[in-house]
Order: C-alpha cells, then structure tokens, then sequence
C-alpha cells in the first residue's frame, strides 16, 4: 500500500489529536485512531489501518506505562497476570478480526464506540480499595476478565485501555489511579501482540505508524499541559468527548453500513 505525502502528514496529525486527547482526559482517544485512518488520511483497507493502529497504540502506551511506573502508580504483579491471559485473548481476537470482511468489521467497530462512550460516562466515579493486590481468590477473574478484554482488544485493534480500568478494579477492588497505570501493562501487550498478528499478514503500514506514533508523543504532551490548567474542568471534558465518541460512531455506522448494504 502506497500513500502519499498528504496522508502522512494527515497521519501525523491523527496521531496528535489521539495523543492530546490521552493527555487531557487520561483514556479513551485511541479508539479514534481507527476512523481517523479510515476516514481522515483515507488509508483503503480497514484492517491496514486496524494493525497500524494497534502498533501506535502499544508505543504510546510504553510512553505512558513509563511514566506512571517513575510515579509508582503501577501494580506490575495484577498487570503481568492480567496482560498474559489478554495476549491469549488478543491473539485469538486479532485472528478473527482479520478474517472478516473489513466493512463488517467498521461497523461493528462503530457499535463498541457506542458502548465504550456509555461505559466512560458511567464509570467515571469509580473508586477501589487502597492497597489492593491480585491473590490466588481473586486469580481466576482477573484471569476471566483479562481474556475477555484482549480479545476485544485484538479484535479491534485497540488499546482497550477503557475496558481494561474497570476490569482490574472489578477483579481486584484496586484503586482508579492504580488501574490507570497497572492497565497500561496490559494495553502495550495487547498493542503488541495485535500488531505483530496483523504484521504477520502484511498489514501494518511501519512508516504511517512512525508518523502517528511521533504526532501521539507531541500530542500526548500538549495535552497533559492543558489538562493541568483546566483540571477542574476534565468532568465536563471528557464528557464532550464521549459526544465526539458518539458522532464519530454514528457517521462510522452510516458510512460502513451503506457500504455493506450496497454490497449485497
């Protein structure tokens, strides 16, 4: 696959918007990697972007996880535990994801964003316990949980990570700060093993990624300042983000669905 300068750059540019938003509400903008590179930078093949995405996703991530691990913010025991039973989960995930027909795969990509934008605006008041721990009673469902959020992730070639926060606090009553920092443990494996799947096949476009991977880092830092200074705002916007989730979703399903219905 071949893009050209403009798409690049326009890849740059997704890569800040997602980082930006990472930096100023803490989770949630890599789901808007996918439509961007579908729509925005118009990279003609779903599952390219898909893999792409994925590989993004795990680099940033790294960035983050190293930052929360200098705050020591980061519970590595629950995050190996959880991450090693996703990478199963996104294995098996990313090997569907690429078997089905790439239109049918946007749109139902388009009903997860749905569903993720209800899930950040109910679950931004959840709590844990502090010094909380994974143990051989609470084991099998991180381990449950963990699979099942991989493979979400592999299937949509997502960081997942808003899925993965509320699932190490169910399984282990860990605080949100912790779940934020443990959960990136399992985001850069998810990213990984996704991305390599996709690799494998031939579809993940390195040098688009190296382009939204550095407008993530400059992205992602911008952000972070402006969530500093409107930090008694993040509430109201994270709760407009959820409204973009929403839009993206919508314009996702109208586009991807006509396409489909054309096709039969």
């Amino acid at each position: 696959m071949a893009l050209d300068t403009v798409q690049y750059v326009l890849g740059a540019g997704s890569g800040g918007l997602v980082g930006f938003t990472l930096g100023l509400i803490g989770g949630g903008g890599s789901v808007l990697a996918v439509p961007l590179l579908v729509y925005l930078v118009r990279v003609p093949n779903p599952h390219i972007a898909i893999g792409t995405s994925a590989l993004a996703v795990a680099a940033n991530a790294i960035i983050s996880l190293a930052s929360h691990a200098r705050a020591k913010t980061v519970i590595w025991q629950c995050g190996g535990v959880y991450a090693a039973a996703g990478i199963v989960g996104a294995l098996a995930g990313s090997t569907l994801g690429k078997a089905i027909d790439g239109q049918k795969l946007l749109f139902l990509f388009a009903l997860l964003m749905l569903l993720i934008g209800v899930i950040m605006l109910r679950g931004r008041g959840n709590s844990g316990v502090e010094g909380a721990t994974c143990n051989r009673e609470n084991a099998p469902k991180v381990l449950s949980f963990g699979f099942g959020t991989g493979l979400f992730s592999g299937f949509f070639g997502i960081g997942g990570g808003f899925l993965i926060v509320p699932g190490l606090i169910a399984s282990t009553r860990m605080p949100m700060l912790n779940a934020v920092g443990t959960s990136l443990v399992a985001v850069t494996a998810f990213g990984l093993t996704t991305a390599l799947n996709y690799a494998f096949s031939g579809m993940v476009d390195w040098g688009l990624a190296a382009m939204l991977i550095g407008g993530g880092f400059i992205g992602s830092i911008a952000g972070a300042a402006t969530a500093r200074r409107l930090a008694g705002d993040r509430g109201m916007l994270a709760t407009i983000f959820v409204g973009v989730v929403f839009i993206v979703a919508f314009y996702m399903l109208w586009r991807s669905g006509g396409a489909l219905f054309n096709a039969i």
